[in-house]
């Protein structure tokens, strides 16, 4: 899902611009769908949707929008394939 958006629980508005931006736990989202990707609802679970800001903009490795972020859940960062790229482990000592 590379059209994906951030649904956030809370926001914050920049001083030099005037845009808001998410804060607190943020959720991937896709425009047009009434849920997140992990599968919350946003009316239910009263999540601000974001979507002029990209899932990769507030994820805290690339820091552009995720200064008041607190919190990345982490099963819409699995299923935004968020993990693929980076494994927990490392293998030393391969089998022949």
């Amino acid at each position: 899902m590379t059209a994906a958006r951030v649904a956030a629980t809370g926001r914050w508005v920049d001083p030099d611009d005037g845009i808001r931006y998410p804060a607190g736990e943020v959720h991937g989202w896709e425009p047009g769908r009434n849920e997140t990707v992990c599968g919350l609802s946003l009316s239910r679970s009263a999540l601000a949707r974001f979507p002029h800001v990209p899932w990769a903009d507030v994820q805290p490795e690339s820091g552009r929008h995720a200064e008041e972020v607190r919190s990345v859940c982490r099963r819409c960062r699995a299923g935004l394939g968020g993990r693929r790229d980076d494994r927990g482990w490392q293998r030393t000592d391969p089998r022949p």
